[in-house]
């Protein structure tokens, strides 16, 4: 039960950014989509760390500067970058790729096996996304596409790392949270200013667009997201990603009047059931919670010596 609650909590952060489509396109100033990282990260990234109250000490500048770099700053300009070049199905496609790099990572970073089944569940949720999005008149772009490949390993990376590094003693995940989305919101600052100008003018509804993605959107959601992996594997984690373009699509649906064909609603079922079956064959022993640095390499070194794998 309390591993459940704890993917379930978890789950609340890709389904969360299952929204962005529909808040930046109805809330949104068009365009701005790297202005949007930077309101996105740096706000919810400064806030979470006042809250905890707590600064990077040591080796641990380096490294939240790393990890912010990984799933924040590099993460947005490329996934908004596919976007741009690519159509947003293709764009997901390639998106739903991650637990692949991950299930990889993980096998090589954190000694978790690379199961044969974990690869067909993350082969099928992919492939149920491709029904959802793809439409015959997809294009193929070089640059978007390898754009979109790097930022699902961009994201990998940062999960995977997150999780072999751990937190440091006494700190717990909101911290960690708000020095990586701050890291990640300055990178993204002069990529912004370069490519994008100064800053729009706001209006009503995008301050209220942009409170939700700062609040709701990303630090909750990303708060979510690293203490699932804290207390989950990296690969049960990821697996949850094919939830966030399924929440699009239904949002589509529900709140933009997008039609749904029977195509789709069968991919959604396909990939939906490759995420509770992702769950499912992950089920077993408690991953082990987030601890120093050095304690995570013993264990993983006693992991990779000892015989079987730790779960």
């Amino acid at each position: 039960m309390k591993r459940f609650a704890t993917v379930a909590l978890t789950a609340l952060a890709p389904i969360s950014w299952g929204s962005t489509y529909a808040v930046a396109t109805e809330l949104l100033p068009p365009d701005r989509p790297l202005f949007t990282g930077v309101m996105r990260a740096l706000p919810a990234g400064l806030l979470l760390t006042a809250l905890a109250r707590r600064l990077p000490t040591g080796a641990w500048w380096w490294k939240a500067a790393v990890l912010g770099t990984l799933n924040i700053g590099a993460f947005f300009p490329l996934l908004f970058l596919s976007a741009y070049r690519l159509p947003g199905g293709v764009a997901a496609v390639l998106g739903s790729a991650g637990p692949l790099f991950v299930v990889g990572l993980a096998a090589l970073v954190l000694g978790e096996r690379a199961r044969l089944r974990t690869v067909l569940t993350a082969v099928a949720g992919a492939f149920g996304v491709s029904m959802v999005v793809l439409t015959a008149a997809a294009r193929l772009d070089l640059v978007g596409i390898i754009a979109g490949v790097v930022s699902s390993a961009s994201m990998a990376a940062g999960t995977v790392m997150t999780k072999r590094w751990g937190r440091p003693e006494g700190v717990g995940p909101l911290a960690l949270t708000g020095w990586q989305l701050t890291a990640g919101g300055l990178v993204i600052i002069p990529v912004a200013a370069l490519l994008e100008g100064a800053p729009p003018a706001l209006d009503g509804k995008a301050f209220l667009g942009y409170g939700y993605m700062m609040l709701i959107n990303t630090g909750i959601a990303y708060w979510l997201w690293f203490r699932g992996i804290g207390r989950l594997t990296a690969t049960s984690v990821t697996l949850l990603g094919p939830l966030s373009p399924l929440t699009a699509a239904v949002i589509g649906w529900a709140a933009l009047g997008q039609s749904l064909s029977p195509v789709q609603v069968l991919g959604m079922a396909i990939a939906f059931g490759a995420t509770v079956a992702g769950q499912l064959f992950a089920a077993g022993p408690q991953a082990q919670p987030f601890s120093s640095t050095e304690e995570n390499d013993r264990n993983i070194s006693m992991d990779l010596t000892d015989g079987p794998v730790r779960r």
